[in-house]
């Protein structure tokens, strides 16, 4: 049951880390078009600052620690990825200890999410999915083409959950990265 109803954010967070592991350089400090205060680089600040609020609301409370936030300015690309895996390690502990604990999250005044372990794993699933597809948006319209095999890379799921997990991958087919 653990691995099956974890597993999905394993695979989640391991998406978005593959998604900045190859972004362009040049797409980091990229503005984002309708929005000029959003870079790429703070929606990709955003998805950890948000793990962080969640934690401080959610998994203080069975003493998760929670990780520090970040600076959505400046932060480079190796301090973001150490804090997204930081910050996803945090979400691991906390899911596990939701699920230890029957599943049910403690109500907090504005829980925008019903109380079961399975919506709330849905919701931060979708959330991540919805910025990443910002970024790979804002880099289309900005005029950029992605590396080779990112975008589809995105949805190459199987792989990026033998990745998140250390497993090896056996992958028969057509690699998309």
């Amino acid at each position: 049951m653990t691995s099956t109803l974890l597993g999905p954010w394993y695979t989640c967070a391991r998406v978005t880390a593959y998604l900045v592991e190859r972004l362009p350089d040049e797409l980091w400090d990229a503005r984002v078009p309708g929005t000029p205060r959003k870079t790429v680089r703070s929606l990709v600040a955003h998805l950890h600052d948000n793990r962080c609020r969640w934690l401080k609301q959610v998994g203080a409370r069975m003493g998760v620690p929670v990780p520090a936030r970040i600076g959505r300015e400046r932060v480079a690309r190796e301090e973001l990825l150490a804090a997204l895996a930081e910050s996803d390690r945090a979400m691991r502990d906390m899911f596990a200890a939701l699920l230890e604990g029957g599943g049910v999250l403690p109500d907090f005044p504005w829980r925008n999410v019903p109380l079961d372990l399975e919506h709330f794993i849905a919701y931060h699933v979708s959330h991540e999915a919805h910025h990443r597809g910002q970024i790979v948006l804002v880099a289309r319209q900005l005029g950029h083409r992605l590396p080779e095999g990112v975008t589809g890379g995105l949805w190459q799921w199987k792989r990026r959950a033998a990745e998140g997990r250390g497993l090896p991958v056996s992958y028969k087919g057509r690699s998309s990265g």
